[in-house]
């Protein structure tokens, strides 16, 4: 037999320990720093939620890089336009 008042519920201290851990999840879950989705090592080193990274995939593209990727979308285009008919390439 359980040494407690009444077995079939749960203790004023479990229940106070289960409060203060969903009160902790919830804070942690709604802290701006946590919803900007930079990784805390990268916020030690300064990493903002504005600011790009100077390298990996979402680093801004260089402008040189830009002006090609430019050209090759409006060739693109014009390939799709023949494709459907509307316009001829010279």
């Amino acid at each position: 037999m359980a040494n407690v008042k009444n077995p079939n519920r749960i203790s004023k201290n479990r229940q106070a320990a289960r409060a203060a851990k969903a009160r902790k999840a919830n804070l942690k879950r709604c802290n701006p720093a946590n919803q900007d989705k930079v990784a805390k090592a990268d916020r030690t080193r300064g990493a903002r939620p504005g600011l790009l990274p100077t390298s990996g995939p979402r680093k801004a593209i260089s402008k040189k890089k830009a002006r090609k990727l430019e050209k090759k979308m409006g060739y693109e285009l014009k390939r799709r336009m023949e494709a459907e008919g509307e316009a001829v390439m010279k």
